[in-house]
């Protein structure tokens, strides 16, 4: 996807290329959420994860929680 904004067209298109199909009126719904969801997404690219240590080595701990609180 460009960095031009998804038309209502362009989400059906896409959709139906992708074997699903949209009722017309889902079309600009559509197109907004795949807009949001690319916002998203390319704020997530320009993070620096350099120094992140791959999944692999993260190990889950459950916390233990003081229930007197």
């Amino acid at each position: 996807m460009s960095a031009a904004e998804l038309t209502p067209s362009e989400a059906a298109r896409w959709a139906a290329r992708a074997g699903l199909p949209l009722p017309a009126d889902r079309h600009t719904a559509v197109a907004a959420t795949a807009e949001y969801i690319h916002s998203v997404v390319a704020v997530l690219r320009e993070l620096d994860f350099g120094d992140t240590s791959p999944a692999l080595a993260y190990r889950a701990v459950e916390e233990k929680h003081d229930a007197a609180v």
